[in-house]
């Protein structure tokens, strides 16, 4: 592992299972990205707290005072350039654990400044983020039924633009749980080899495009 922490990639994954392909693809991307720094956060395994509480509602509206655990997921985001988010689909979205990470996480006066006299100011504009999704169905179902616009309009858009962070690559992983181990190798190379290839990218010689807002189908995968 190179010990170049001016370019570290964070890997943020969420299974319960270590034998999951969540798990196989995160140690592949790993591999592929050798000999860039990476760190991994497996949430389960350093259980993390997702739980949004009242201290959590407290610094939320204060913008500071966090609580310990988040402030050293704040430290570890501040030493990445790009951070991966390696997820399997649960109900078109992300898991819990994710979702109570990106919640306590990514607060106001650290992801980004609110107020009603000043409006919003995006603070995460050093950091790409990527997106590695593990999905249960074929990718035409998700085209036909605007799963996957939904699932990127409610990440790269409504938590990626928000924050001011640079979009990177989404690459999905269809059909996770069919029968034919070729067929999924097949898909999970092609989806390590999109991500690593755009964590290696020089994201400084492109303009991310940003949003003007003002502020019977196989749902759940094991991954």
């Amino acid at each position: 592992m190179s010990t170049d922490d001016s370019s570290l990639t964070l890997l943020v994954t969420a299974n319960p299972d270590p034998r999951s392909l969540t798990h196989h693809v995160l140690e592949r991307l790993e591999s592929a990205l050798h000999p860039r720094a990476v760190e991994v956060a497996d949430l389960h395994q350093e259980q993390f707290e997702p739980r949004f509480t009242l201290a959590d509602r407290r610094a939320y509206h204060e913008g500071g005072d966090y609580p310990p655990d988040v402030v050293r997921e704040h430290r570890r985001l501040e030493r990445a350039t790009d951070l991966v988010l390696v997820f399997p689909v649960y109900w078109w979205s992300m898991p819990a654990l994710l979702k109570g990470w990106i919640d306590r996480v990514f607060v106001n006066g650290w992801a980004f400044d609110y107020s009603a006299a000043s409006g919003l100011r995006p603070k995460l504009l050093q950091l790409t983020t990527h997106l590695l999704p593990v999905a249960g169905d074929d990718s035409g179902a998700y085209e036909r039924h605007g799963y996957e616009g939904a699932l990127r309009t409610q990440i790269e858009h409504g938590i990626v633009d928000y924050c001011g962070s640079r979009r990177g690559a989404t690459a999905f992983i269809h059909e996770s749980e069919q029968p034919s181990s070729e067929a999924t190798a097949e898909s999970v190379e092609r989806a390590v080899r999109i991500i690593s290839g755009a964590v290696r990218a020089d994201w400084t010689s492109l303009t991310p495009a940003r949003s003007n807002q003002r502020i019977p189908r196989r749902a759940f995968c094991s991954g």
